[in-house]
């Protein structure tokens, strides 16, 4: 049984950062695409950052400069570093893993950036 499990959201300021982790228990994770996508009340879901198994990564316009997803192959982990945060990225952030057909999703985390 696969399973992906994500941590790291919370409530922040405005300015500050968290870090979200996101687990893929598979057998070679360095197969897999990661990517975080975001979802705000009465939104679609968003692509807000992409990391291949080479490690080349893509992100979103408005997020650009401020997040920084990564990823540890022998740990089976993605993060996105959220640095300098805003209203506007509050949202229930979703990690998911990919490869060919196979489409795994996390539960999803909150992260609220408020004053």
């Amino acid at each position: 049984q696969v399973q992906l499990v994500e941590s790291g959201g919370g409530l922040v300021q405005p300015g500050g950062s968290l870090r979200l982790s996101c687990v893929l228990s598979v057998s070679i994770f360095g197969l897999y695409d990661m990517n975080w996508y975001r979802q705000a009340p009465g939104k679609q879901r968003e692509l807000v950052a992409t990391i291949t198994g080479r490690g080349t990564t893509r992100y979103t316009d408005t997020v650009q400069g401020r997040f920084t997803i990564s990823r540890d192959n022998d740990k089976k982990t993605t993060y996105l570093q959220m640095n300098n945060l805003k209203p506007e990225d509050t949202a229930v952030y979703y990690c998911n893993g990919k490869r060919f057909g196979l489409d795994y999703w996390g539960q999803g985390t909150q992260v609220t950036v408020s004053s």
